[in-house]
């Protein structure tokens, strides 16, 4: 047992840092774009802070567990709107939040999560579902660029870079990232094993709180930057992308089955955490140390609400 638990802090380290790597050589390719922060935020960077769970979604649907894929996706969810964002506070000022664009947002993670609902109802995954979640990705992305309200920030800055390059070290630490993934999935099935415990149960509150640390990363460093509304997109995109891209990018490959009673328990209370946190923010308006201490709270109750629900 301890030697599966060291192999997947490993796997999940080596995951963590070729991800956030991959993130910052994509952002450079990225370069020669004027686009606004938030837009890039729920597109760019969330796909790329999501490349964890991505891969893992494809690890574990290839080995045939697609427990470990729901749960570490829609886990990740609910992490990154509770706690992920409620920590942000504790490392910069107060910052203001938009109440249409996190309304917009939220919503649209919490209608990808009813959907995911009526998809897992069957208890499989098949690549047909997986295409129906990844075109609702595009699709509700695509509405988020086309509604988006007017800008709070100015568009930021790019300019050319060394594209062969930069392209050739985001495919080399994509490459890692699989291999951190494959060692890090492998470790929680032999855990879950061991302990005798579900494997959705583990990748619902173990994998999605390794997988979601990219987000605090980037974030962080974003708000510390005074990138506000690249720092916000980004933590709601990674909601969505996780809620439909990452759920997809497996079955599309090799179809699964899974739990279907859990997937739906997972997914409702992801729901229901999403609401509560985006309305606590959106209505005030602003997000500080005491609306951060009540998502750490929430984050907190979904443990319980998992256990005894």
């Amino acid at each position: 047992m301890f030697f599966w638990i060291s192999i997947a802090i490993a796997g999940a380290a080596l995951t963590l840092i070729a991800s956030r790597r991959a993130v910052r050589y994509a952002s450079l390719l990225a370069q020669g774009l004027s686009l606004p922060p938030f837009l890039i935020g729920i597109t760019i960077v969330s796909v790329g802070t999501d490349i964890p769970e991505i891969a893992n979604s494809i690890v574990a649907s290839l080995a045939g567990h697609g427990d470990l894929n729901v749960g570490d996706s829609v886990g990740s969810v609910m992490t990154q709107i509770t706690l992920i964002f409620g920590l942000l506070p504790f490392f910069s000022a107060k910052f203001s939040i938009d109440r249409s664009r996190t309304a917009m947002i939220g919503g649209f993670t919490i209608l990808a999560l009813a959907l995911g609902i009526v998809i897992v109802s069957d208890g499989m995954l098949s690549r047909m579902d997986a295409a129906i979640l990844i075109a609702a990705w595009i699709v509700l992305s695509a509405l988020a660029w086309k509604f988006a309200p007017p800008l709070s920030e100015p568009v930021l800055p790019m300019g050319s870079s060394r594209m062969i390059f930069h392209g050739f070290l985001v495919l080399l630490f994509l490459a890692l990232v699989g291999v951190g993934a494959s060692a890090f999935v492998k470790a929680l099935i032999e855990i879950s094993a061991g302990l005798g415990v579900p494997e959705y149960l583990i990748s619902f509150f173990g994998a999605s709180l390794g997988t979601s640390l990219p987000e605090l990363a980037v974030d962080v460093t974003a708000l510390r930057d005074g990138k506000r509304d690249l720092a916000v997109g980004g933590i709601l995109g990674a909601c969505l992308v996780d809620s439909t891209l990452s759920i997809g990018s497996g079955p599309l490959i090799a179809p699964t089955l899974v739990t279907a009673g859990l997937a739906t328990k997972g997914a409702i209370i992801a729901m229901a955490f999403t609401a509560i946190a985006v309305s606590t923010v959106s209505i005030r308006k602003q997000h500080d140390r005491r609306s951060g201490l009540f998502l750490l709270f929430l984050y907190g109750t979904a443990y319980i609400f998992f256990i005894a629900v």
